[in-house]
Order: structure tokens, then C-alpha cells, then sequence
């Protein structure tokens, strides 16, 4: 796997990926200023919740459960201290679909977790990673 990170001037930068896709981030150079996209930190966390979420779906379909959407909510405190590193992640797992079994969905997520998602196992070696969800049943609709 392979990433490029080229510098735009100011505090931002544009990332490529090995795969050709791009994207902007970065912090606001001054106070004020408007920020460039998510910031290096920010997108620590959306590959977090990406991963797991990848997983997660991958698990019940792969179990034939009926789901028709995911979402997961990330919230994270970091140290106050250099390396500002992440301390606490907390997911909130909202899965959807017909007829969902509750208890596969939880294993699903601890699944993912404990086993599969290799960006929070990452997260994990500074973090406490806690977790929720919430099922919803479209065929009660």
C-alpha cells in the first residue's frame, strides 16, 4: 500500500492514495481562516469507523441477515499532551434492516473490533475503544 501527502501551502495538503483517489485536508493557518477539509485526526477517525463499518456489513451479509444500512457515530477525546494522541473512542453502531437479529448485530460489531478492523486495533494501542448499537426493524414500517 502506498500514499502520497503533497503540501498546498499554508496547513494544507493533498493526500493520493496508492489507488488514485484524492483527497484535501488539513488546519486552518490562522485564526479565522476557513478549514481545507477534515484534519489529519479527524480522518483517523473516519477510517476507524470505515473499516469497522466495512465489517460489520460484510459479517451479516455473509450471516444472510437482512441489512439495508449502516451508520456509525465516532466520538474521541485525546491526551492533553503531545502526542495528542486518542484516548477514548466510543462507536455507535445504528444497523438497519428487515427482520435484523439484535445479537448477531452485537457480534458483528465485536467481531470487527476484537478481530477484523485493522484501524482499531491500531486505535486501541492508546485508546479505550467502547462501543453501542442500535437496531433498526424496517419490516415493523
Amino acid at each position: 500500500m502506498k500514499a502520497r501527502v503533497k503540501w498546498a501551502g499554508g496547513r494544507t495538503f493533498i493526500g493520493e492514495s496508492g489507488t488514485g483517489h484524492s483527497i484535501l485536508f488539513g488546519n486552518p493557518a490562522a485564526e479565522g481562516e476557513l478549514r481545507p477539509g477534515p484534519s489529519p485526526m479527524e480522518l483517523m477517525l473516519l477510517g476507524t469507523g470505515g473499516c469497522s463499518s466495512f465489517d460489520v456489513i460484510h459479517i451479516l451479509e455473509r450471516g444472510r441477515e437482512p441489512i439495508e444500512d449502516c451508520t456509525v457515530e465516532v466520538e474521541a477525546d485525546r491526551a492533553d499532551t503531545d502526542p495528542k494522541v486518542f484516548t477514548r473512542i466510543h462507536m455507535h453502531f445504528t444497523v438497519t434492516g428487515r427482520g435484523l437479529d439484535p445479537k448477531k448485530v452485537e457480534r458483528a460489531v465485536q467481531l470487527s473490533l476484537e478481530k477484523y478492523c485493522s484501524a482499531s486495533a491500531m486505535m486501541a494501542k492508546t485508546a479505550t475503544i467502547t462501543h453501542d448499537i442500535t437496531v433498526v426493524d424496517t419490516s415493523a414500517v
